[in-house]
């Protein structure tokens, strides 16, 4: 089990006016804390700076005000929207690049490429897969460095309801191998409720917790199980 925890303390971040539009604060003196080995979904209205707290939690954007933990020199998976995989290479190359960027044997990123499903696609290129395909690779590649942080941006809704549902159910296996400390950015409340250990509601401007859920239910869970379904309709109640 991943021993970082993530820590955002004080956070501010205001983004410019253009034209006529005035500056935007999105986060003023935002605190949270994700523990080690848990993950936790932010669910709220577009805008609202989810995404924002994902990137500057991966050092892709930059506070204005306070200070983000999130362990040094870790191995920080990540899972976008779409899997921005390297077209020009092979499936298998695609995701050894990242174990070997990491100092792990690409033997590990094959090893990945049969637990998510894709024995003997290796030698294909991503252009020749499916949208549910490729974003098997991009779990298969954010999960080949044994990663201690996976963060996890609307990781499936690029694709259909029946391969959003397999691939929680593929997320939810390789968590459970061995969890990292994860933070995912969802507009999906049912996908928030069956994966989270944890969920955020945010809301208003700047951005607020508006409440905290946890999830105690067991792990392996089915998203059909009443107990999630009812996480889910907290979230709802929440959120309108």
């Amino acid at each position: 089990m991943s021993a970082t925890s993530i820590l955002f303390e004080g956070v501010g971040k205001t983004y410019p006016g253009i034209g006529d539009r005035p500056a935007a604060t999105i986060l003023r003196d935002f605190d949270l804390r994700i523990e080690p080995g848990e993950l936790l979904a932010l669910v709220g209205p577009s805008g609202i700076g989810k995404t924002t707290l994902l990137h500057m939690a991966a050092g892709l954007e930059e506070t204005d005000t306070g200070r983000i933990e999130a362990g040094a020199k870790r191995r920080l998976g990540m899972v976008f929207q779409q899997p921005r995989l390297l077209n020009w290479l092979t499936v298998a190359r695609n995701v050894e690049l990242a174990a070997e960027a990491a100092g792990l044997s690409p033997e590990r990123g094959r090893e990945l490429l049969q637990e998510v499903g894709l024995s003997g696609y290796e030698a294909a290129f991503p252009l020749g897969l499916s949208g549910g395909q490729r974003q098997r690779v991009a779990l298969a590649r954010a999960f080949s460095i044994d990663p201690e942080i996976v963060l996890l941006d609307e990781p499936f809704s690029a694709v259909d309801a029946l391969t959003a549902r397999r691939l929680r159910l593929l997320l939810q296996e390789l968590w459970q191998a061995n969890p990292p400390t994860g933070l995912l950015v969802t507009h999906n409340t049912q996908e928030a409720a069956f994966l989270a250990d944890r969920v955020i509601v945010l809301g208003g401007r700047p951005a607020r917790v508006v409440e905290e859920i946890h999830v105690d239910i067991p792990r392996p869970r089915d998203p059909e199980d009443p107990a999630v379904f009812e996480i889910h309709r907290r979230i709802m109640a929440r959120l309108t």
